[in-house]
C-alpha cells in the first residue's frame, strides 16, 4: 500500500502558479536584464528555437510590493518554489527575498555552494541558527539546474535536477504566517553586496507543496518533451513603450522609505 503522503504527491498540482519573473516585468527588459543566448534547452521538441531565458547582470535592481504577487493578501502556509536557472560560476547570492512591512526578511533562497533557505514567520521562527542549509549541493557550477523547493508543515525539501532530494527540518510555528504588506526583491538581500548574476528561465511560487515533486514533469520538462502550458520566460519586448496609465510602477528597496532590518549572517 502507498502511504497517504506518497499518494498525495502522485496527484498533479492544480494550483495556479505565481510567475515572479512576469510580476517583476522581466519581459520588458528592465535595466540589467536581457535575453540570454540560450535557455535550459538549446533544441526543444516541437520548437525551432532554444528555450527563452533572461541574462541578469549586477545592474539589475528588481523589486515589487508583495501584494503584486498575492493581490488577495495571503501567502500560502505550505508551498513550492520552482526555478530553472544557471547562476554565474562560484556566485553566492540570494535569488529571491521577501520582506515584511517592518523590513524584516521573512523568506529567502540563497543559491551557490550550500544553498540556504531562509524563513522567518510572524513569531520569529525559526531563528537564524536553524535556517536549513543544503550543504551537499552546489548550484554555482556554471550549469543549468532545475531547483524545486517544497515547504510542508515543519519540513523543507530541495529537489535538484529531478533526482537529488534533501529534506531538512523547518522549526516554524504552527499556522505560520508570512506578511504580504512588504516587498519582494529579486537577486539580492537589502544591504547585501552580493547580487545574483547568471541566467534564469523560470521562477514560480505554487501554493501546493506537491508541485516541487513533479516540477520536471509538469513545469520544466526534459528537452525531448514540449514545454507545458505553464508560465515560462517570454521574449523581451525592447521596442514597446507602455501607454497604460495603470501600469505597475516597480519600486526599489532603497526608495520605499522603510527602515530594513537584517539578520546576522549564518556561520
Amino acid at each position: 500500500w502507498l502511504s497517504r503522503d506518497v499518494c498525495q504527491r502522485l496527484i498533479p498540482s492544480t494550483a495556479e502558479p505565481v510567475d515572479v519573473l512576469k510580476v517583476l516585468d522581466f519581459q520588458n527588459s528592465p535595466e540589467g536584464v536581457s535575453r540570454a543566448k540560450t535557455g535550459f534547452c538549446k533544441n526543444r521538441r516541437n520548437s525551432q528555437d532554444s528555450d527563452i531565458a533572461y541574462k541578469i547582470t549586477k545592474r539589475a535592481q528588481l523589486s515589487a510590493p508583495t501584494k503584486q504577487l498575492y493581490p488577495a493578501g495571503q501567502f500560502p502556509e505550505d508551498f513550492s518554489i520552482l526555478a530553472t536557472l544557471k547562476p554565474k560560476k562560484n556566485i553566492q547570492a540570494f535569488l529571491l527575498s521577501l520582506y515584511n512591512e517592518q523590513g524584516i526578511q521573512q523568506l529567502g533562497i540563497e543559491v551557490g555552494r550550500s544553498p540556504i533557505f531562509l524563513y522567518e514567520d510572524q513569531n520569529g521562527k525559526p531563528t537564524p541558527e536553524d535556517y536549513p542549509i543544503f550543504s551537499p549541493i552546489n548550484l554555482a557550477d556554471g550549469k543549468w539546474h532545475r531547483v524545486a523547493i517544497s515547504v510542508q508543515k515543519k519540513t523543507v525539501t530541495m529537489i535538484v535536477d529531478c533526482n537529488k532530494k534533501i529534506s531538512k527540518p523547518l522549526p516554524r510555528s504552527n499556522k505560520a504566517v508570512l506578511d504580504t504588506n512588504g516587498i519582494a526583491v529579486f537577486g539580492t538581500r537589502i544591504l547585501d553586496e552580493e547580487v545574483y548574476e547568471g541566467d534564469i528561465q523560470q521562477l514560480l511560487i505554487v501554493s501546493d507543496p506537491r508541485a516541487a515533486y513533479d516540477y520536471c514533469e509538469h513545469y520544466s520538462p526534459d528537452c525531448d518533451v514540449p514545454l507545458p502550458n505553464v508560465p515560462q520566460a517570454q521574449d523581451p519586448q525592447v521596442d514597446e513603450v507602455s501607454t497604460n496609465s495603470n501600469a505597475k510602477k516597480f519600486l526599489t528597496p532603497w526608495n520605499l522609505g522603510v527602515q530594513y532590518v537584517t539578520q546576522p549572517n549564518r556561520q
